[in-house]
């Protein structure tokens, strides 16, 4: 079922996705609300499962995982359902998607340098023909989804 959002609720969103810990009087200040009619707002847009929930952004780099990569993966016959149920015990992998076209799977995973790497792969090699490019760096900073108005 798709929700319509208005422009204060972008808004309000907006702040979170900068910062999930923002008060809601700050974020009342900002969009010209009290901040119980902003919790309010929150509470109802995560009771209709427009706000999944909130994290925490880790320096994957100052912990000392070195290397980050895009890994997509072309399963063999058979096993991309046991590929499924192995690629969730993985600490490396930060995201996982099942895609269309050739491959099967691309992943984004986080590892401490080359030789890490190598034994990574070696792992994913049994489930199918895997595909790395090594991420030098982000582009479009992460940062908050805007809304599209159309």
């Amino acid at each position: 079922m798709k929700v319509k959002i208005d422009a204060l609720n972008w808004e309000i969103l907006d702040h979170l996705q900068e910062n999930a810990r923002v008060s809601f009087a700050t974020i009342g200040r900002n969009v010209g609300l009290t901040a119980p009619a902003v919790a309010e707002r929150i509470k109802k847009m995560e009771d209709l499962g427009i706000l999944e929930g909130y994290t925490a952004a880790v320096s994957y780099t100052k912990t000392g995982y070195q290397l980050k990569a895009i890994i997509t993966l072309r399963a063999f016959m058979g096993k991309l359902k046991p590929f499924l149920k192995m690629v969730v015990t993985l600490k490396e992998v930060v995201n996982c998607y099942r895609i269309t076209g050739n491959e099967n799977i691309i992943m984004e995973v986080v590892l401490k340098d080359q030789f890490h790497l190598e034994r990574f792969i070696d792992k994913l090699i049994q489930y199918g023909e895997t595909r790395t490019n090594i991420i030098l760096s982000n582009v479009i900073a992460d940062g908050p989804i805007h809304r599209n108005d159309s």
